[in-house]
């Protein structure tokens, strides 16, 4: 079986080029060796620590289309990001119509 697997994200993937083992190694926390227990992952933030710093306007714009785009499906070429710039840089009355004419509401 050929896993392709990155051995960070997936510490106990199976590797091909190891030598075939004749008895069983002892557990190991390598990362090609087994997780034992208390090798979990880390537990999620709490969400009320979090810092949230202001956008600028135009960061926040630019998120604001992505979204809109991607729930319309149109992935952005890599051209389109110039363009895209451009118009995080228009008010948030121009940017409000291009959103909604993307999104086709009213």
């Amino acid at each position: 079986m050929d896993l392709d697997l990155d051995p960070y994200r997936f510490p106990a993937a199976y590797v091909d080029d190891l030598p075939e083992l004749t008895e069983l190694p002892e557990p190991t926390p390598t990362v090609c060796g087994v997780i034992e227990r208390g090798d979990d992952t880390l537990p999620a933030p709490d969400p009320a620590s979090r810092l949230f710093p202001a956008l600028e306007p135009a960061d926040r714009r630019r998120l604001d289309l992505h979204a809109a785009l991607t729930a319309a499906g149109i992935a952005p070429r890599p051209g389109d990001l110039d363009a895209i710039e451009a118009l995080c840089r228009l008010d948030d009355t121009t940017h409000a119509a291009l959103r909604r004419w993307i999104n086709h509401t009213v």
